[in-house]
């Protein structure tokens, strides 16, 4: 018992320690977080791949613009009126009348059987 109340006396001492002695915020700098904007400048000035200018020369060889295309797919409300046209509490309905799986029966079903067991 002494032991651990030793054991725990120490580590005690030696977490009150490190925060008091600088601990962690003295760490070097290579454990800080990188700087990602320095990163960026060092990957472009060694003649890595520039995306931003392969997309603005896809641009101008005639290929896809999906900005533009994004554009004209969010003026158009045809998505908006087919689903505000479908009823799929009507749809629902003809399905169980064709025949299909009830699945609120089967459920319903199971559930029961849950509760009796």
């Amino acid at each position: 018992m002494k032991r651990i109340a030793f054991a725990f006396t120490a580590l005690t001492a030696v977490a009150v320690a490190i925060p008091v002695s600088g601990g962690f915020a003295n760490a070097p700098a290579a454990y800080s977080a990188p700087d990602f904007d320095e990163l960026r400048q060092e990957n472009r000035d060694k003649s890595a791949v520039d995306f931003d200018t392969l997309r603005r020369a896809n641009l101008d060889k005639g290929a896809v613009n999906f900005d533009e295309l994004r554009r004209e797919n969010l003026d158009k409300d045809a998505a908006a009126d087919v689903l505000a046209a479908v009823d799929f509490d009507e749809l629902r309905q003809e399905n169980l009348d064709k025949g299909a799986v009830n699945f609120d029966e089967l459920r319903r079903e199971n559930l029961d059987k849950d509760a009796v067991a």
